[in-house]
């Protein structure tokens, strides 16, 4: 049975509602003049289970459903949704939103089911492990962080499942289901030394079961891990200041990218000429080195899209190519005002919220330099391996990020680790100074969540080791030299 047949039968054949009564509803959406109108039907059941100190100190199991309803009039939106799925609740939202319309009433095409492999199982996270085997987990998480070193005086667990399933049916004739998986299991530890704290992280994740994760291994790496990085912060000295080349680590620093570029190439910033990147297409944005894509079609990443919240399939699209700027990601409102096409990007948090134009797996692509050819040619610099957070204007491009790993860079090497460093500087600008790409691409281990509009989606980042001639670099004590 495919995705299409299992969301029918789990989420809308219980209700009563069937492929005559979808397209009853849709008539009632175009009782007035319309760009085009939908209806997203959605349930997602969640399970979580946090551990403090050795002990499960809370846990939680939601099971949501509902349908969101939309009619898009050019530039206006109406919006309904609710959390019942019944037929009276589904037409008095849809007559509820088609009041944005005006004039006579629109014509709608016949609904046809889009067909397209998915990119991960449709089984259900939340009972791939039976909970007592979720909780043996997150307690070995914390006996070995304890036992991998003295210092550890606190330790975090957490670990997530969710299964989310939707049903799209829209006046354009889209009709199209998506059934997803997603995971996440997160440790910290908090260590001391005279007198001094530092925490470690260390996380995965993906559009996977948990039968992807080795609970037999995994929380000795994890524990590692997240033992590592607050080890290297307890012995790191105070940041530098100053002007100063900066080479970024593989994986997770790809988060500068999706947040200094990426949210600007999103079409509705774009067709208000509010980002840095608006009415550029076809110029040159970024060094030759640089080449950004934003990929839905990825098997089992946490950004992946079979098909968008819309129903548009998911698609690989090159947005700068060795520096020009060739396009930007599109949810189906935007790509219409714009006169493009959707691009697979239109996604929104649940059922009760619009869908926007978003990133799914965004990264730089890969160059020819190994890491150890980079790190050589910088006399004195910052190798930045992994960031705690930041922010981005996007108007002007402007960014401030927070290091939570980094080293100076001397002679070519890499040697003292250090901490308080922030980098600040403009998007564009910092994309132009990109002088070396690595061959090492990577990505985050599948934990990215992004927010905008104050939604948030799962998405993935990535990039190789990668080389800026110049940045501003806020920290605590001046680079000698």
């Amino acid at each position: 049975m495919d995705n299409m047949e299992l969301v029918r039968q789990e989420l809308l054949h219980p209700m009563g509602i069937e492929d005559n009564f979808l397209a009853r509803a849709l008539d009632e959406l175009c009782a007035h003049e319309l760009t085009f109108g939908d209806l997203y039907f959605e349930r997602a059941v969640q399970e979580r289970f946090y551990l403090e100190e050795g002990i499960i100190k809370s846990g939680s199991f939601d099971i949501e459903q509902g349908v969101g309803i939309r009619a898009v009039a050019g530039e206006k939106t109406g919006f309904a949704y609710s959390d019942v799925i019944d037929k009276p609740s589904i037409l008095r939202a849809c007559k509820a939103a088609a009041g944005i319309g005006q004039g006579h009433p629109c014509t709608r095409v016949n609904l046809t089911a889009r067909k397209a492999k998915p990119l991960y199982v449709a089984d259900n996270p939340v009972h791939s492990w039976e909970r007592k085997r979720k909780i043996d987990f997150l307690q070995a998480l914390d006996s070995y962080a304890r036992a991998a070193d003295p210092r550890v005086k606190q330790v975090m667990a957490q670990l997530a499942t969710q299964h989310k399933m939707f049903l799209v049916v829209a006046t354009d004739g889209t009709l199209a289901a998506d059934i997803k998986p997603v995971i996440h299991v997160s440790l910290t530890v908090v260590m001391e030394e005279k007198g001094k704290r530092e925490s470690g992280f260390a996380a995965r994740g993906g559009a996977v079961l948990l039968d992807a994760l080795d609970d037999a291994k995994l929380p000795s790496e994890l524990a590692h891990e997240a033992v590592r990085i607050a080890t290297v912060n307890l012995a790191a000295q105070a940041g530098p200041t100053g002007q100063m080349p900066l080479v970024l680590g593989a994986g997770w620093p790809g988060v500068l990218v999706h947040e200094a570029v990426g949210h600007g190439l999103e079409g509705d910033f774009n067709r208000v000429g509010s980002s840095a990147f608006s009415g550029k297409i076809g110029q040159q944005v970024a060094s030759k080195a640089c080449t950004v894509i934003d990929d839905g079609t990825l098997p089992y990443r946490r950004g992946s899209v079979t098909f968008d919240d819309e129903g548009t399939p998911g698609a690989h699209n090159v947005l700068i190519e060795q520096g020009i700027l060739k396009g930007y990601m599109q949810d189906k409102q935007n790509a219409f005002l714009m006169h493009s096409a959707p691009t697979g990007n239109g996604r929104r948090e649940d059922y009760g919220s619009l869908p926007l134009p978003r990133m799914t797996n965004t990264y730089l692509a890969p160059g020819d330099y190994s890491p150890a050819e980079i790190i050589a040619t910088v006399d004195k610099g910052i190798y930045a391996v992994n960031f705690s957070g930041g922010q981005v204007d996007i108007t002007s491009g402007r960014f401030v990020f927070c290091t939570s790993e980094a080293y100076l860079i001397e002679q070519g090497k890499v040697t003292t680790p250090i901490k308080g460093v922030t980098l600040i500087g403009n998007g564009p600008e910092v994309m132009q100074r990109v002088s070396m790409v690595g061959n090492d691409l990577a990505f985050d281990q599948g934990i990215g969540v992004c927010g905008k509009a104050g939604q948030s989606v799962p998405v993935g980042i990535g990039q190789p080791t990668v080389k800026v001639e110049a940045i501003t670099v806020g920290g605590m004590e001046a680079l000698h030299g």
